[in-house]
């Protein structure tokens, strides 16, 4: 869907040349998210930039769905791409209803889709639109203007979206709450999305893939599981940091585990002294690994959907999945 071909940014300096971006090769599958990430300076804004060509091309080419962006009008190469900033970059002179329907405007849609869109994608991001349609976005919080910022991303239906660190100015509760709204967002519209972040946390939480920099280089590409057990290189494994065992076991649920132990410890009830010790089936196995570690005897039952008890989980069973010893693995922990 998104291929980037030899891609390269030099910018002049003087009497110096730098490279911004060195010779990216990157392939994003449709309708997957693929994080950027890195430190400050890496080259992954640029990149995401050049994308809908408010960054031009030094060296290689990008294809967007087989199609070369130099050889498309910028103006529309740029309708056509969901655009999403930290800032957010409402316009402060307009109504919630009118950000949103720029791009429609633009592309002449008639007053009765356009409305309709307004109204789907209000509710799509959790806010009431006759509540919020007359309302301008001084008067939102720092959360509503980001789902504004990204309902009026999608309100001509983009196949592809960009998002420059969308969530990074907001606090980490909330900003946990808007990830997890996105997310739902995008089971429903499967849009291609390239989504920069500096936060591995958000990265491994969102992202299909992810795609690390250094000084405009490609160190790695891969999926969030292939990223934190096998990274290719030093700088890898210190960025995503010395945890990274523990970040893993964000990726996987209760089940997930229990289906690779050979022997899982099945139980017909849950007995009384256990009762505070207890964990869905679904639940993802580093907060599980935190209730077993609170557990005085290290082990926690687990309960289906309807609170039916499976069987016991024992600390030991966690070695599976960390390939670290359990005594090692609760020294970690604390």
């Amino acid at each position: 869907m998104i291929e980037f071909k030899n891609v390269s940014k030099v910018y002049e300096s003087g009497n110096k040349q730098v490279k911004a971006v060195d010779n990216i090769n990157l392939h994003v599958e449709k309708g997957q998210i693929c994080v950027f990430l890195g430190p400050s300076g890496c080259g992954k804004t640029t990149l995401l930039r050049m994308v809908n060509r408010l960054i031009p091309i030094s060296g290689g080419s990008i294809h967007v769905d087989g199609k070369d962006i130099n050889t498309m009008n910028p103006i529309e190469l740029r309708r056509s791409i969901g655009y999403v900033i930290q800032q957010v970059g409402l316009f402060p002179n307009m109504t919630i209803e009118e950000n949103i329907s720029v791009v429609p405007n633009m592309l002449g849609w008639d007053r009765v889709k356009t409305k309709k869109r307004y109204s789907e994608l209000m509710e799509m991001v959790g806010l009431n639109p006759d509540e919020y349609r007359k309302r301008y976005p001084w008067e939102l919080s720092g959360g509503q203007q980001q789902r504004i910022g990204v309902a009026r991303a999608l309100a001509a239906d983009p196949p592809v979206m960009l998002m420059d660190e969308p969530f990074g100015a907001l606090d980490p509760m909330i900003r946990e709450h808007i990830q997890n709204e996105f997310l739902r967002i995008q089971q429903n519209v499967k849009k291609t999305i390239l989504f920069v972040s500096h936060d591995i946390d958000e990265a491994i939480r969102l992202g299909d893939t992810i795609a690390i920099f250094k000084s405009g280089q490609l160190m790695q590409h891969g999926t969030p599981d292939e990223i934190l057990s096998n990274p290719q290189n030093e700088f890898v494994r210190d960025f995503v940091g010395s945890d990274r065992a523990l970040k893993r076991l964000t990726l996987f649920s209760v089940r997930d585990l229990i289906g690779r132990i050979e022997h899982f410890k099945k139980g017909i009830g849950v007995r009384k002294e256990f009762h505070n010790f207890i964990v869905q089936v679904n639940t993802d196995l580093r907060t599980a690994l935190s209730v077993i570690l609170s557990s005085p005897t290290s082990d926690v039952w687990v309960v289906d959907e309807k609170e039916r008890p499976i069987g016991l989980l024992s600390l030991s069973d966690f070695e599976i999945f960390t390939g670290i010893h359990p005594a090692e693995l609760k020294s970690i922990v604390n």
